[in-house]
């Protein structure tokens, strides 16, 4: 395999991105620590494992939906260019999801059965994105499918699988999951706003009005610093409410990461060319922020035991 070969496939596995998905249960797995002293280990392995699974999923059929609306005409690095075989890829993304939700739907069956709701809304929500004949991400709403599936709806479920004694058993933690999954899932939301920066032409000319087809660059730049400084502000006031403890302000170990790619933006927002990695800084964001809040509750457990 010559090296541009290997460039494209590197580029097209987007390793990096999966940790959208194993941030919320690592996330959901420390609070519970901290605030109960344990947490349901073996499910906090089978349940990476199937969010894993499910992203696959979710990535490899948003490639095969794409290459129908033709849309990712110059995307050489999209799965479908890269194995031209359409029928391999959906095989492999539809075994991905049932393996995915047979493994939650065993969790479920020992302790929830929310837990299988929730994760199949957050599938659900997934397909609405790209999906015929919804294709919601076509219509601009893509952002805020990505809030919901992997804020409320991921975290609530993450917190009913790991928590250690059934403590929600009698109910959804809808309040928990908001405060603790706000400021990261808004994060993962950014990821996906970053991505369309360098292909407005493209998708405006294939008739997706994302966000940044609707703003522009230049607005769609100067909006970015408004969006990291909510995800902190909130995060800030989850330590100040006492919902999580004052060592997450870890979180701002990304704020380098932040000011990296605030600084891009601004200095080449009309350049496709020096941005289209801009997604890359913004997936390095949201893995500092959670693993800062991550070491914040880690910390204090440790401390108090």
């Amino acid at each position: 395999m010559d090296e541009n070969k290997k460039k494209l496939w590197k580029q097209a596995i987007k390793w990096p991105l999966y940790s959208v998905a194993i941030l919320p249960v690592f996330i959901s797995g420390a609070y519970l620590l901290n605030q109960y002293e344990k947490v349901k280990i073996y499910n906090l392995i089978a349940f990476t494992l199937a969010a894993i699974l499910i992203l696959l999923w979710e990535n490899l059929t948003n490639d095969l939906f794409d290459a129908e609306t033709g849309i990712d005409e110059f995307k050489f690095h999209s799965i479908v260019k890269l194995i031209e075989n359409k029928k391999i890829i959906s095989s492999i993304a539809y075994t991905s999801l049932v393996i995915g939700l047979l493994i939650i739907s065993i969790i479920s069956l020992s302790t929830s059965i929310n837990i299988l709701i929730l994760v199949a809304g957050c599938c659900f929500l997934g397909y609405l994105y790209q999906g015929p004949p919804f294709r919601f991400g076509y219509q601009g709403l893509g952002e805020p499918l990505c809030w919901l599936a992997f804020g409320p709806f991921a975290y609530s479920a993450a917190l009913l699988a790991l928590n250690p004694s059934n403590i929600y058993f009698l109910g959804t933690p809808w309040k928990e999951s908001l405060l603790l999954g706000s400021g990261p899932s808004l994060a993962t939301t950014l990821v996906l706003f970053c991505s369309h920066f360098h292909q407005i032409i493209e998708d405006k000319k294939h008739g997706k009005t994302s966000p940044l087809v609707r703003l522009g660059a230049k607005k769609g730049s100067q909006l970015v610093p408004w969006i990291i400084f909510t995800i902190y502000i909130f995060q800030l006031f989850t330590i100040i409410t006492g919902f999580i403890p004052v060592f997450c302000v870890l979180y701002l170990i990304s704020f380098t990461q932040a000011i990296k790619l605030i600084k891009l933006l601004n200095s080449s927002y009309n350049k496709p060319s020096a941005i289209k990695n801009c997604k890359f800084i913004a997936i390095k964001f949201q893995t500092l922020n959670g693993v800062g809040l991550i070491s914040g509750l880690i910390f204090n457990y440790l401390i108090n035991k």
